[in-house]
């Protein structure tokens, strides 16, 4: 079967669509971790009425409590945002991969 030049083209296309899927997703699964582990130490520290303590490098320190939790808060609230923006681009170029391949399988056939 010949495909002509276009339909190959439209196939590499596609092909670098479902990469940039791929990677997407696991930027987002990436993120998605981080983010549970944020809200998990955002919930202990807030249930804590004992000392609070950060690790910075190979050490702990001991840190202020209300600090910890604003910048808890601060990087759950970021981390949701770019969860966002990457369900965003997911959701587009889906869109984009999907209509390609059925103009390619309509050619296929």
């Amino acid at each position: 079967m010949q495909i002509d030049k276009e339909t190959q083209e439209k196939i590499q296309e596609l092909q670098s669509y479902e990469q940039t899927l791929q990677s997407i997703m696991m930027q987002k699964q990436a993120f998605s971790m981080e983010l549970s582990e944020s809200i998990n130490a955002l919930e202990e520290i807030t249930k804590s009425k004992d000392d609070v303590y950060k690790l910075v490098g190979n050490i702990m320190i001991k840190t202020d409590k209300t600090i910890v939790e604003k910048e808890l808060k601060q990087k759950t609230d970021l981390l949701q945002l770019r969860l966002k923006s990457i369900e965003k681009q997911e959701t587009d170029i889906g869109k984009e991969a999907e209509e390609l391949r059925t103009e390619v399988m309509k050619k296929i056939k």
